[in-house]
């Protein structure tokens, strides 16, 4: 990838981490970027944004869809919420767990490491897992033990 091309891909994913949203570099006609957000709520961030080939998807955590209470069920069954959360993000664009590259996990409790693995795993194919990193946070939103964001390949 050239050089600029990675200059302005760093600033998309520093544009993302501190906006919630983000842009395609792919505007030639006036050489700026442009963006595609999907996913309109009260919250103060896009739950997609298309960015030419991928999809960046916001953070998920283990709340039942269109509301802000966690699921029962401790680490293992915030997971599987987190994990359907996803699927319904990738589902809705017409993707699935297969078209995700990139994951970044992060726990409340790096004890947790082992449960949320036995959960995540299972939604991918066997042998066909995403790159990841993972770190231990301070303070999920509502109070979750776990948040997923990933990056799904969707060339347009």
């Amino acid at each position: 990838m050239p050089r600029q091309a990675l200059t302005m891909t760093a600033a998309l994913l520093f544009s993302i981490g501190l906006t919630g949203c983000a842009v395609s570099v792919n505007d030639r006609a006036v050489g700026r970027p442009t963006a595609q957000h999907f996913g309109a709520s009260a919250l103060p961030f896009s739950e997609a944004v298309q960015a030419g080939d991928m999809l960046y998807l916001s953070g998920q955590i283990g709340v039942a869809p269109g509301t802000t209470a966690l699921v029962p069920g401790g680490i293992e069954g915030e997971t599987r919420q987190t994990m359907e959360n996803i699927r319904g993000v990738l589902s809705r664009r017409g993707l699935d767990f297969d078209d995700v590259v990139k994951c970044t996990v992060m726990l409340a409790d790096m004890r947790d490491w082992p449960a949320f693995n036995s959960v995540y795993v299972g939604y991918f194919t066997a042998g066909r897992l995403p790159a990841r990193s993972a770190f231990g946070a301070n303070g999920l939103a509502y109070g979750g033990r776990i948040e997923l964001e990933c990056w799904a390949y969707n060339p347009q």
